[in-house]
Formats: C-alpha cells, structure tokens, sequence
C-alpha cells in the first residue's frame, strides 16, 4: 500500500516517518562529525533519543491534516510532517531538564545521560551541571533540526511559505505553555481552569490542533477547514494531556517510561492534583501539599497519594473531561468538509490518543 494517497495504517505511517528521520539525522551525524569527533555523543544521544520510542502523533495528525484538506502526499510532505518530531525532541529534553526527571521513555533522561558522560571521562567541574548545560544545547539542536528537516523536505515553495507561520505559532506557544507551567508551580496553583489554561497551550494545541493546521496549510486548505480542525483539535488535545495528567500518577512505569508517580515527585500542578485539591478536606489537601514535589518521595507516599486522589472524586472529574473532550472532538468531524478517508483516520486517532491504544 502507498504511504501517499491510499489509506494507509498507523503503523505503516509511523514506518514512514522513522525511515524520513534516520535518513535525515544520519546526514546530521555526518556534518557534526566534520566539525569534530567530540560531538559524536550528541549525534548518537539526539538520534537514540529521537529514534527510540514515541508514538509518532504530532506527524500523524498533521499528515492526516494534509490529506482531509485534500492533499496529494508523497516523500516529501512525509518527511515535511516528521520534522515536527523534532521539535518535540526540544521540547521534552528541556521538560526533563526543568522537572529534574531521571528518565524518558526508560532511558536516563538526556541531562543524566551527559552528567554520565562526564563522571566516566573524568572531566573537571560538576558533572550535574555539565549535564544540565550539554541537555539545555542539545534541546536547542533539535529545533534548529526541526526547521531544517522542514526547509529541505522539498515541499513545493507555495506550500513552505504557507506552512511557516504555523510553525511560527507552535513554538512560540509551546515556550509559553512551558513558562506558564514553571510559573505555576512556583505558584502552587490549585486551580483547575489555570492548569487547565496550561495543559492547552503546553500541549493541547502543539500535540493536535497545530499539526493539523500545518497539514492544512501545506494543501492550500481555506479558513472554514482550519476551523473545522481547530474544532476537533482543541477539546481532543485536552484530553489528550488530561489522560498523560491520570498516567503520570497512576500509570505503570513498563508503559510509560518513568518511575511510578513521577508527576507528584516533580510537583506538577496538573489538572488532576487541582480538581483533588478543590475536592479534598482539610487533612487530604495538607498530606497533598506536604509530600506534593518532594523528590525523595518513596512508593508508600505515592500510593497514599493515590488514594488520597483517588477518594476525592477527582480521577472520575477527569475521566468525564476526557469522554467529553473526546465527544467534542468526534461530533466535530461529522459537521466538518474534511475528506472522508481522513475523517475516518482522525477518529480513529481520536480515540487512540485519549486511551493511549496507538
């Protein structure tokens, strides 16, 4: 089946997309490495990073974005679709620096893996900090990457220069999400509409409605078709990130790559902890606050997290803003232009993305 215009499945898309980001991180290899054999960590460190693991979303709704707008794909909008991995890349490896995460996706996250990198060579200073900075630069490597990857996927000059803005629109709202996220912690927000507030730009819009708008744009799509996408991209991002609030305190490690309870170690004023917080009584809400972004917090103080959580009501609170954003979401595509082959891969998206079965 061609990966071009028939209706290709996830996974044979998801191939697509790998062959289209090892050929272009190999020729990066290739350029750091005439500039010097030190940088042979960071070729091997953002290509295993990039390569090993995720599950491809944010190209898949953008090229099924292209095709609902009615596109006519080939290697070049493939490739064009999986640069937006990269920037994903950026953004995750700049999370982990900021929460102090240890791992991603089962591997040291890319700050430990440099600080390593640093102890077995013997390298003077502290090796946390060298981790830190090595971890800071690669992340910036990444979206530098991301819009090379674009610029050279030999997409037609019309459609790169109707897709730049997008692109512009995504990662300045993916900075501000992220700054807004630092701030509330600081903050230590209970409010469900603030995190909320957060979970749309650090997440919502760059995962689902951004991707889809730059499929768009790559076809030449008129305003009632961004709409239509901006309908269903918006309530399904929020659930999309309501369900990663559930997972990164309930979920199991084997699936997503982090320690149990990662979330509550990190002090992430999510949804959830909020809608626990409005709901708790006087004791459950200072137990959360006590142990809520302490670093050393062992498995017995997570699973009396959990059940704190769980006793307020507000893991139900949030599974119904997730059948709801989802429901959104799918009556927007039956109200919408969109060309039916991809309408059928985005619900079928839709619902992947909010029970994590992709």
């Amino acid at each position: 089946m061609s990966l071009a215009n028939g209706a290709p499945s996830f996974a044979e898309l998801r191939t697509g997309i790998e062959l289209a980001l090892s050929g272009f991180l190999a020729d990066q290899r290739t350029q750091l490495a005439e500039i010097g054999t030190e940088l042979d960590p960071v070729s091997t460190s953002l290509t295993d990073y990039v390569l090993n693991g995720g599950k491809r979303l944010r190209p898949l709704f953008a090229y099924w974005g292209f095709r609902g707008a009615g596109g006519k794909a080939d290697a070049a909008i493939i490739r064009a679709c999986a640069s937006l991995e990269l920037i994903q890349a950026c953004a995750l490896i700049h999370d982990d620096v900021m929460d102090g995460s240890d791992t991603r996706r089962g591997f040291p996250a890319i700050h430990k893996r440099f600080a390593t990198l640093h102890r077995d060579q013997g390298l003077s200073g502290a090796s946390e900090s060298f981790g830190i900075s090595a971890a800071i630069l690669l992340g910036d490597l990444a979206l530098v990457w991301a819009d090379k990857m674009f610029h050279t996927s030999t997409i037609e000059s019309d459609a790169l220069v109707r897709a730049l803005p997008v692109l512009d629109e995504m990662r300045t709202e993916i900075m501000a999400g992220q700054y807004l996220d630092v701030l509330e912690q600081a903050l230590a927000s209970q409010s469900v509409e603030r995190s909320l507030r957060v979970a749309r730009l650090k997440s919502a819009k760059y995962t689902v409605e951004r991707p889809l708008h730059l499929g768009a744009a790559l076809a030449g799509a008129d305003a009632p078709l961004f709409n239509s996408y901006s309908r269903y991209g918006m309530p399904l991002g929020e659930a999309f990130q309501l369900r990663d609030d559930i997972l990164g305190v309930f979920g199991d490690p084997e699936e997503t790559g982090k320690p149990a309870g990662d979330d509550l170690r990190e002090g992430k004023r999510t949804v959830l902890i909020a809608a626990a917080l409005e709901r708790a009584n006087g004791t459950q809400a200072a137990f959360i606050e006590q142990h809520l972004g302490r670093s050393t917090l062992g498995i017995s103080d997570v699973i009396n997290m959990r059940e704190i959580i769980m006793e307020t009501g507000a893991v139900g609170v949030v599974e119904t803003m997730i059948e709801g954003g989802l429901a959104s979401a799918l009556n927007a595509l039956e109200d919408s232009s969109i060309e039916p082959t991809a309408r059928e891969r985005l619900a079928e998206l839709a619902l992947a993305a909010t029970r994590r079965r992709l």
